[in-house]
């Protein structure tokens, strides 16, 4: 096992989020797995699968970029502090206000320690 996914281990896993926007809170599920020995991850919401991009850990702080067609087109920013099974954050859209996301996570893969 290497620095890199020693680092990551903690994220791997499915999450509910739940992010509280201006028009209301939108529920999505976002899964982190490992593959190939890289972090990878998918967004499901709003009937829609759609990658993450750009996925940074630094220490407990997690950051992902992702684009959504529905309820609007949007290019969103995350930037999420996890600890232990929940998290907490931001999610950014353009020069939107930011909105704030909470998750748990529902999941933990095979080996890993909750």
């Amino acid at each position: 096992m290497t620095a890199d996914t020693d680092r990551t281990t903690f994220l791997e896993g499915v999450w509910d989020l739940t992010v509280a926007t201006p028009i209301g809170r939108i529920k999505a599920v976002v899964e982190f797995l490992r593959r190939d020995g890289s972090l990878t991850g998918v967004a499901s919401g709003a009937g829609e699968d759609v990658p993450l991009r750009a996925i940074a850990v630094d220490g407990p702080r997690v950051t992902w970029e992702q684009s959504v067609t529905r309820p609007l087109r949007l290019n969103l920013a995350f930037a999420v502090d996890v600890h232990g099974d929940s998290l907490e954050g931001t999610s950014r859209a353009g020069r939107l206000p930011a909105s704030k996301v909470t998750g748990t996570r529902r999941t933990t893969p095979a080996g890993t320690a909750e």
